[in-house]
């Protein structure tokens, strides 16, 4: 049975929105947050993440084409390289230090962007149940102009008490 997510709601947070103390460009930085609501029934985990890959938020290059619902993109990859064997079970410690480094990068975020990140990111992975890392592709899986980003992280988090899967890629392109 093939299984849907329903797209909820999105946050995009713009480091370039925020100034930065000291040295180092924070303009090209960003985290963005998609929202699906699970299925009244929902399946294992596994199900769920083929659930993601198939929807049409997912098809995203994440630099500047936006959602393409024919797309053959994701990120720096091609869709066709994405299953949901790419992802691994990661715990909230581990999501939020990869995150917190690559926020902090080269200095702390400043008041206002710490307290946005704290609400959309970190409160949120905080109630998930479990946490999922798009790891190990590497360059074979770029697509035509996959090399774009600097940084490209991605996680997804369900969090069944809440009816909700998360997707978020925070990346410097």
């Amino acid at each position: 049975m093939a299984y849907q997510l329903t797209h909820e709601a999105e946050a995009f947070i713009n480091f370039r929105d925020h100034t930065f103390p000291g040295p180092g460009s924070h303009g090209f930085r960003w985290v963005d947050v998609k929202h699906l609501r699970l299925p009244a029934e929902p399946p294992g985990d596994r199900e769920l993440l083929a659930a993601l890959i198939r929807h049409e938020q997912f098809r995203d290059d994440y630099a500047g084409g936006g959602v393409q619902p024919d797309g053959t993109r994701h990120g720096p990859y091609w869709l066709s390289a994405l299953t949901p064997d790419v992802y691994e079970a990661v715990g909230h410690e581990k999501s939020a230090h990869i995150l917190a480094e690559w926020a902090n990068r080269p200095g702390p975020v400043p008041a206002e962007l710490a307290a946005a990140l704290r609400r959309e990111v970190s409160d949120r992975l905080a109630a998930a149940d479990q946490v999922y890392y798009l790891s190990g592709l590497g360059e074979e899986a770029f697509h035509d102009w996959g090399g774009v980003h600097g940084d490209f992280h991605e996680f997804v988090w369900v969090d069944r008490a809440a009816g909700r899967l998360t997707l978020l890629v925070a990346a410097d392109d």
